[in-house]
């Protein structure tokens, strides 16, 4: 795609961080639900969260906006982009494994192309993204399998509950557009979101789950607790906002080919998990949707013709 940053060495880094952190973070929750309740691991999740991101909004001086406009578009933010996805996402991996969860969430990006596409003047639908989407659909498909769209089950509806958590995120990423025209800086807004979404996860999670009648979770589900919400939603925060100043967005978006591949790594080394080859088909064609979007696909192919064209007969 025109315009687009190239990518450092700490680019990549980065890059490679980010993508072992969101992908760790289905690892942690695959772990959590075995003790705790769904709404129990959403709201310590970004509660959690909130606390460190406001430490780290204090260390470096950064003040946290307080008016109402900007407050009430915390809340919008904090439901798309925190409390209904985090919470589909948990409860999908009740019935699925965090590999496959992890799969579908790489069609965030499929749905970002149609929704930008309806309710934004300046990311239209292109040739490329066309054919990025029908691709990429067409993996989801494959994936899920038409006999359990058809005749679903406890697993289907979690695979659509992943979907619906994808879709949710695509609507956050328009919504939070709007942070930028407010003067609002991105560590406040990430830090505004999971406070937002705490306050209203919180009390429904007490309310719901009633978690000090539970039984004191083990070592590891702690640990699972306090690695997805501070290393995989603050820090995951703080390396994307600084990825995003750095190589931009376009670049970032390689993210998304990433997070799949360390989250079923993790999941078949730790958890003893199985990837089924209908899993591996899906996703190479949400992959190959994704680089069709992007335009490095088109890239690559002019490329290797290019160099085809310069090699002596």
């Amino acid at each position: 795609m025109p315009g687009t940053k190239p990518m450092t060495g700490s680019d990549w880094t980065l890059l490679l961080a980010l993508s072992v952190l969101w992908g760790g973070s289905f690892f942690f929750v695959q772990i959590a639900v075995a003790e705790l309740p769904v709404l129990t691991i959403v709201a310590l999740r970004v509660a959690l969260a909130a606390l460190t991101l406001f430490a780290v909004l204090a260390c470096l001086r950064i003040p946290f906006p307080t008016r109402p406009a900007v407050l009430l578009a915390f809340l919008g933010m904090g439901v798309l982009n925190n409390a209904l996805p985090f919470s589909l996402f948990v409860w999908s991996q009740t019935h699925i494994t965090s590999g496959l969860a992890a799969i579908l969430n790489a069609t965030t990006p499929l749905f970002g192309v149609i929704v930008a596409n309806a309710l934004t003047s300046d990311e239209k639908l292109t040739a490329n993204r066309l054919t990025g989407v029908l691709v990429g659909f067409a993996g989801v498909i494959v994936l899920i399998g038409l006999a359990a769209v058809f005749a679903p089950g406890s697993e289907t509806m979690a695979e659509l509950a992943c979907l619906g958590a994808a879709l949710s995120y695509t609507f956050a990423g328009v919504f939070g557009r709007r942070f930028k025209r407010m003067g609002v800086s991105p560590i406040a807004t990430a830090t505004g979101q999971v406070a937002a979404s705490s306050l209203l996860l919180v009390p429904l999670a007490l309310l719901v789950d009633r978690p000090w009648t539970l039984p004191m979770p083990g070592a590891a589900t702690i640990a699972a607790v306090l690695g997805i919400a501070i290393l995989c939603t603050a820090l995951a925060y703080i390396l994307y906002f600084r990825l995003l100043a750095s190589a931009g967005a376009t670049n970032l978006l390689l993210v998304t080919f990433l997070i799949p591949v360390s989250a079923v790594i993790l999941g078949v080394a730790f958890l003893g998990e199985i990837l089924k080859l209908q899993h591996v088909a899906g996703m190479a064609l949400i992959g190959l949707g994704l680089a069709a979007i992007d335009g490095r696909l088109w890239r690559l192919l002019a490329n290797a013709k290019r160099g085809a064209r310069k090699r002596p007969a």
